[in-house]
């Protein structure tokens, strides 16, 4: 077993949700310019001897609570989350450095509910044909401001990536990691089918994503992938 798999759990799921239209986009980078950013408790994870920095901007729709259906005005917005991965040395997992987001409600939910740091953003998306349009603008306060414009399109078959390959090491992690203002550990598992991607072309005009993290990113990724629709169900946090 890697680790790559989901949980088995008793525990009831406490949200919804469905993601559409993602892109996932990775960069290769030092695990060195990576590390110091980690906290203690999580390790940070190499592929080939390199850590990996997404950046994936997606929409996010028919979110709500268990038993309960979507609230509108709460339920349906674009997100776009600059992420890397991790370990507690058991679950391999996601760690956010943040997620931009266009409705204020979810940014104060996430922050306070998942201990994650979901930020403020205008955002806006627009397709034209099979190509998706995708902007976003940081807004938070006291923030470093971010900026991403990107097109993007799917090209070629589905396919469902495999063990032991780096699109499956990337995207099929059923846990994220956050952390408290004390700098407690916690693990949030997720729920859903295997991903079916598909390549991806993207022209990427403004990319600030990774500057307040101190890096600057190529003007293309390493690795482009897209992905229709996912259905999700997320737990509570659990300490780690």
């Amino acid at each position: 077993m890697s680790g790559l798999e989901p949980m088995v759990t008793t525990r009831p799921w406490v949200m919804g949700m469905t993601w559409l239209n993602l892109a996932f986009l990775h960069w290769r980078v030092p695990a060195s310019s990576l590390e110091g950013l980690i906290p203690a408790g999580l390790t940070l994870q190499t592929f080939d001897g390199s850590a990996w920095l997404g950046v994936v901007p997606f929409r996010m729709a028919g979110v709500h609570a268990r038993s309960l259906p979507p609230i509108p005005g709460t339920a349906d917005f674009l997100e776009l989350n600059v992420r890397t991965y991790v370990t507690d040395g058991v679950r391999p997992g996601v760690w956010f450095f943040s997620l931009d987001c266009q409705n204020k409600l979810a940014v104060r939910g996430a922050r306070g509910a998942f201990h994650l740091p979901y930020m403020d953003a205008a955002m806006s998306e627009a397709r034209d044909g099979a190509t998706i349009q995708h902007s976003s603008r940081r807004t938070h306060a006291g923030q470093p401001r971010a900026d991403f414009q990107l097109d993007y399109q799917p090209m070629g078959e589905t396919f469902t990536s495999r063990p032991g390959h780096l699109e499956h090491w990337l995207t099929e992690r059923y846990c994220l990691y956050s952390a408290d203002a004390r700098g407690a550990v916690y693990r949030g598992e997720i729920l859903h089918a295997p991903w079916t991607l598909q390549s991806a072309t993207c022209e990427i005009a403004v990319n600030t994503m990774a500057a307040p993290l101190g890096l600057s990113l190529p003007a293309q990724p390493d690795l482009a992938h897209f992905a229709a629709r996912l259905e999700v169900n997320a737990w509570l946090l659990t300490k780690v």
